[in-house]
């Protein structure tokens, strides 16, 4: 009776995603995206550093800031959306036409860069009945324009209210890798959830986990829109940010529907950038990847250049933190000694993989782990036989 239970549970929550996760998804618009943006952001982000060093100084608990400042000389940018929605607005067909043109020409120099974005794409208008066909235009003239479906490559769809659209996504995919004579599952998509509806259904149901199963494998993550979602909540603007309980609720039911499903989960973004008051939105921002880290939410957006200062800092903090905890427990564990905590094994694996985080971001390196391997933590997350002579 159970065998058939045990398959789909198999199917449907097949563990994390071992890709390494990016830590952040940068936006730029379409129309001041090139192929040095990201070393463009880099600099800018640096030169925002070297200007406010005492205050980023106070802010740094691990002594990270130097390797931050390396970090945005050098691949500052993990992840990247050539945004065609909110940031582009609403455009002549001929000018959002070159758009598209221009950014696959630009993803695909991409593609080529061995120091450039590991992840990259667009992030198209909607699937509402006035934006679909705008939307499905500009993907296939991006793709086009980059030669087909660049390694990395990923669209994000906003304002998801339905179940349906996902599987409409999912046609359209198959019918472009046909086109493009493409092994089935190549081209992948993101959900940004920013609607209530996509939280909340009508009939009472909460829709995100039926989207996941819908989507066939495609869809490598959700991604949190702070202000439509709580601009649809009936959130004063001065209230509307990413700690919001509204948000926050929304937030656990996206990494609930998620869990043990391969999904990543993407928090949102913060509209406060350090232009004007530089200090107060570099302390904000700080503040809220923090806070984000520790709600287990371990990517979010990116808009300004600045935010790259923050958001590395936060993060090599964050894990330079827990991995000092985790290693220690870990041998523990290991050598099946209490070491104060008697952890078991889910916990390994949930320390385990905070280490594999703290290493696949550079936070620490694979020599800084005492006796542990990345064998071993990978065995620890899989729940696997310890590799022989570990």
């Amino acid at each position: 009776m159970l065998d058939p239970v045990d398959a789909e549970l198999l199917v449907r929550y097949p563990g994390p995603d071992r890709r390494a996760q990016p830590i952040h998804t940068a936006y730029v618009s379409a129309d001041r995206v090139t192929a040095e943006t990201p070393v463009a952001w880099g600099a800018a982000a640096t030169e925002l550093l070297d200007r406010h060093h005492d205050l980023l100084a106070e802010l740094d608990s691990t002594r990270s800031l130097p390797a931050v400042r390396d970090r945005l000389q050098h691949n500052p940018i993990q992840d990247l959306r050539i945004d065609f929605e909110d940031g582009y607005g609403f455009r002549s067909d001929d000018e959002e036409d070159k758009a598209a043109i221009t950014a696959g020409a630009v993803l695909a120099a991409w593609a080529e860069q061995s120091d450039g974005p590991a992840s990259f794409g667009i992030r198209t208008k909607g699937l509402a009945g006035a934006e679909r066909h705008r939307a499905l235009r500009t993907l296939e003239l991006v793709l086009d324009a980059a030669g087909g479906v660049p390694a990395g490559f990923v669209f994000t769809v906003p304002k998801i209210r339905a179940a349906e659209q996902v599987s409409a996504l999912v046609a359209l995919s198959e019918a472009f890798e046909r086109g493009y004579g493409l092994a089935e599952g190549t081209l992948r998509f993101e959900l940004q959830i920013e609607s209530p509806q996509a939280v909340i259904a009508a009939d009472g149901t909460t829709p995100i986990a039926r989207m996941i199963g819908l989507a066939g494998g495609r869809c490598s993550g959700l991604h949190f829109g702070t202000y439509d979602y709580t601009a649809a909540c009936g959130i004063a603007a001065p209230d509307q940010a990413l700690d919001h309980p509204a948000a926050d609720y929304a937030k656990s039911v996206m990494q609930a529907a998620a869990a043990q499903t391969g999904v990543w989960i993407c928090d949102g973004s913060t509209q406060i950038v350090p232009d004007t008051e530089p200090e107060a939105a570099l302390r904000n921002h700080h503040r809220l990847v923090t806070r984000s880290l520790r709600r287990g939410y371990y990517q979010g957006w990116d808009m300004h250049p600045g935010h790259l200062i923050t958001r590395w800092l936060a993060t090599y903090e964050f894990f330079r933190q827990a991995t000092a905890i985790a290693v220690p427990r870990l041998q523990a564990y290991l050598e099946r000694r209490s070491g104060g905590v008697m952890d078991e094994p889910a916990t390994a694996e949930a320390l385990a993989a905070t280490v594999l985080r703290g290493v696949n971001c550079g936070a620490r390196g694979a020599g800084e782990l005492g006796d542990l391997t990345i064998e071993v933590l990978q065995a620890l997350v899989s729940r696997a036989p310890i590799p022989q002579g570990a």
